[in-house]
């Protein structure tokens, strides 16, 4: 069964978006995936196609409304349906690569963009919605981030990457950010290609990266190393 992904938008014409594209899009269109993009006003009753309203206890902006939102995600996902339901949102827990790698094994995800100042926090309850972030930092909706985590998960999938190790040995994977890299020319403006690279040891090689990876996390993120994985000799 292929990876199936639903996602809840004001905005359907930005999907797939890069996504169509590369890897990705080539696994799109081979049906290693699948995504749908529903749009939410069509769940609206009024004329006006009304999604929002002025928020409870006053303020700015406005938020999305719970009876609208409820019907778009139970058309979307209805009983029985396997799939995470996810709400890209600042205030979410952050997305990690261990919780890609677990999205990327299961059966899909139905995935809610909100837009203006959020969404009615009665339909997140009702809903077990799942609130993801992929930074601390504010977007102007869910859909940049849902494309984010599509990425992610999308070049996961079984046959998606050529090398399947290349996935194993990239940043996070260990609780390290990954190593340098080098290719040609053997050297460049006088920087060349560190001897041990091209050595042909293996072992001193995996030796070289795992230090470099380690340096790196060190001076870039720090609260990454105390969980990165030990060195198997």
């Amino acid at each position: 069964m292929s990876f199936a992904a639903s996602v809840l938008t004001l905005y359907p014409e930005m999907f797939p978006g890069a996504l169509g594209l590369s890897l990705a899009g080539r696994a799109l269109e081979a049906g290693t995936w699948s995504l749908e993009a529903i749009q939410i006003r069509d769940f609206a009753t009024d004329r006006h196609r009304t999604v929002d309203d002025t928020p409870a206890g006053g303020g700015a902006g406005m938020v999305m409304r719970a009876d609208v939102l409820s019907r778009a995600i139970d058309h979307a996902s209805p009983p029985g349906d396997p799939r995470p339901r996810l709400l890209m949102s600042p205030r979410g827990k952050p997305l990690t690569q261990a919780r890609v790698r677990e999205l990327a094994a299961g059966p899909g995800a139905v995935i809610l963009c909100g837009r203006f100042e959020g969404i009615d926090q009665r339909v997140i309850d009702a809903r077990g919605l799942e609130e993801v972030s992929v930074g601390d930092f504010i977007l102007s909706g869910g859909e940049p981030a849902a494309l984010v985590l599509l990425d992610a998960v999308v070049r996961l999938l079984p046959g998606v990457m050529g090398n399947a190790v290349s996935g194993e040995e990239e940043s996070f994977e260990n609780g390290l950010l990954e190593h340098p890299h080098y290719t040609r020319p053997q050297e460049f403006e006088g920087r060349p290609i560190p001897d041990v690279l091209i050595s042909g040891n293996h072992k001193k090689i995996a030796v070289w990266r795992r230090a470099e990876a380690e340096k790196l996390t060190k001076e870039r993120r720090p609260d990454l190393s105390a969980a990165a994985q030990p060195l198997v000799k």
